[in-house]
């Protein structure tokens, strides 16, 4: 079995106009082990100082850093650095059982409790529409393999719609985004998950970092991602990634899973003054890849 060992560091800092009192934050940036994805090293440096730094799982089993500041600033800056080894996923390799293998099919009855909240549609007004349009990538006569239908919506997403950075907080509902025909990874992510879910499918956000060989000669050959992982049985787990067209493979390192983005920032905190005070956040993250 072939793994890989990737470096990251994942550097974020605020600024203000003026020292501001820090409130509690919460950082969510350890990837997320199984038996795929090892850390093998982790830290955590907080400028300025914490008083205080506890580590916790969240309901989703996230590993979470809740942090307090220990004085009054006008930049606070997070540095996270990680060592993991990444064996892969072979999602299109794995059997999946018998009576899951074609679409229509449904969860047993111990899974469906298990899986309840990442069955329910998050839009549920948007459903008719949603449901609609993922019946297109349906066979129109005849049984659909039920891996395939997904690995068609991926492709189409990736084919169909244009990237888009955009800097502020949140998500597109997935009919902007079809409407639009762009948007970010966590646009695309949240599509597909609303999508799958009206076929029937258990699908969950996944945010953590991309890996892109084409960018080795810059200064960083990684970024922060979004995709979502979809539950067959027998197979588990598949991560399936509609901006860049990836199913599995080495280059996704899990962070945080939830069933809506909005559940899996990586970082959210308070602070104290006046709204002229903050002036921004700048991220930087690094991912160096060695085999």
């Amino acid at each position: 079995m072939v793994s890989f060992v990737f470096d990251i560091t994942h550097t974020t800092t605020y600024r203000y106009a003026r020292p501001v009192k820090l409130g509690e934050h919460r950082v969510m940036f350890r990837p997320r082990d199984s038996h795929d994805l090892r850390v093998l090293a982790t830290d955590l440096q907080v400028t300025p100082g914490a008083q205080d730094i506890r580590l916790i799982q969240d309901v989703y089993s996230n590993s979470v850093a809740i942090v307090q500041p220990v004085h009054e600033a006008q930049e606070l800056t997070f540095v996270c650095t990680f060592t993991v080894e990444h064996t892969g996923s072979r999602a299109l390799d794995l059997p999946i059982d018998a009576y899951a293998r074609h679409h229509p099919f449904r969860y047993s009855r111990e899974d469906r409790v298990a899986l309840a909240h990442y069955l329910r549609p998050y839009y549920l007004k948007e459903q008719p529409r949603l449901r609609q349009w993922a019946q297109t990538f349906l066979n129109a006569e005849g049984p659909t393999d039920s891996r395939e239908v997904l690995v068609r919506m991926n492709k189409a997403i990736r084919d169909s719609m244009t990237y888009q950075v955009r800097n502020e907080e949140g998500v597109q509902t997935p009919c902007e985004t079809l409407d639009k025909a762009s948007g970010t990874c966590r646009d695309f992510a949240t599509l597909m998950i609303e999508a799958a879910r009206a076929l029937g499918y258990a699908a969950r956000f996944v945010s953590g970092y991309v890996y892109g060989a084409e960018l080795e000669q810059a200064d960083s050959a990684g970024a922060t991602h979004a995709w979502l992982q979809v539950y067959l049985p027998g197979a588990g787990w598949i991560p399936f990634d509609p901006t860049n067209n990836l199913i599995g493979g080495h280059d996704l390192i899990r962070v945080g899973v939830a069933r809506h983005a909005s559940l899996a920032s990586p970082l959210s905190g308070t602070w104290t003054g006046a709204p002229a005070d903050y002036l921004g956040m700048t991220v930087d993250v690094q991912v160096r890849k060695r085999a």
